[in-house]
């Protein structure tokens, strides 16, 4: 799906009709902050009151997917767990709108607005990835012991889902820069790979409910505060995969060993963290790498996959040769 200008023009137009739901006027002022799987809006009022609004991508999540993302964080706030914005109902009680944008149906939520930077190489990492270590703790406790309504429903993010044959993001091979010597290589990644996430398992004790995305560009920090945002591909996973996810685009940054290791030592603060479930890490790393290698050709159209372009998939062959030196030769 190409979010040209017409597109998003249509997208505004469809948002900005919907508003009055959540009690504001068409002449409230909208800026278009993100655009990836779906668009992101920040909407003032004339009293400069604030709330982002996340249009839904169709045909990638279900409106019940939806609902159980928002149950979620609903939760996680009402326990106490972690600092994210909480979903903003319309004056009528409905957590999701959905408009037409001329071609599609489309479903949109509201949010509190999070004050906040993104943490980033100057701002200390590691010290903030202590932190996140913590909360990521705090999230997987929940998890475990969370009550799932009876509706639950959210995307299972396994080896198949992720890069295999049924992967999400579709086929990493279509992603651009990628030659033949390269498609060999991460051919053979993906076999290694698969042979061990079988090997690492799914257990209750491995595999469940995460967020997903804890990447830098959806945390804001202020002060010693750091909230996380953007639930939207929270699902079925592997605990450790969420370190994972929170150094995409960024795997092959030679600062990446001691945000693990502070992002380790966070997580063991409040919660057990085995050995096994440390040494998967770097498995779950290069897992993660291969799935953005595949997102980047299927979402050509988004700011980010157009900034990483080709190099991104070329240093994913490089990811993967220095990976297959280190662990082909293991019994797995």
């Amino acid at each position: 799906m190409l979010y040209d200008e017409t597109l998003l023009a249509r997208l505004e137009a469809g948002l900005r009709a919907a508003l009055p739901a959540w009690g504001l006027d068409e002449a409230t002022k909208l800026r278009l902050l993100t655009i990836s799987e779906n668009a992101t809006y920040l909407a003032e009022d004339a009293a400069g009151e604030r709330l982002i609004f996340r249009v839904h991508r169709p045909d990638y999540h279900t409106e019940q997917e939806i609902r159980t993302e928002l149950a979620w964080i609903e939760a996680l706030g009402r326990d106490g767990v972690v600092t994210t914005p909480r979903p903003i109902p319309t004056a009528d009680g409905r957590s999701l709108v959905a408009f037409s944008d001329g071609e599609s149906e489309r479903l949109a939520v509201a949010f509190e607005f999070m004050s906040g930077q993104e943490p980033d190489v100057e701002s200390d990492l590691a010290r903030w990835y202590e932190v996140l270590g913590e909360i990521t703790a705090r999230l997987h406790s929940h998890s475990r012991s969370w009550v799932r309504p009876k509706t639950f429903a959210r995307k299972t993010w396994s080896f198949d889902t992720i890069i295999g044959p049924a992967a999400h993001w579709g086929d990493w091979r279509n992603a651009p820069g990628l030659d033949a010597a390269g498609i060999a290589v991460l051919e053979r990644t993906q076999g290694l790979l698969g042979r061990q996430t079988t090997a690492y398992g799914y257990g209750p004790a491995r595999f469940g409910l995460v967020h997903c995305d804890m990447r830098t560009a959806n945390l804001l920090v202020e002060g010693d505060r750091m909230g996380v945002i953007d639930f939207d591909d929270c699902g079925l996973s592997w605990y450790a995969y969420d370190f994972a996810a929170s150094v995409s685009f960024m795997e092959h940054e030679p600062f990446i060993p001691a945000l693990m290791r502070a992002w380790v030592a966070g997580y063991r603060r409040v919660a057990p963290l085995p050995a096994a479930d440390e040494a998967a890490l770097p498995m779950f790393v290069m897992l993660r790498r291969m799935q953005l290698t595949a997102w980047i050709g299927s979402h050509g159209e988004t700011p980010t996959a157009q900034a990483m372009g080709e190099d991104y998939a070329r240093g994913t062959v490089a990811l993967a040769a220095q990976y297959l030196r280190m662990h082909e030769q293991e019994t797995v």
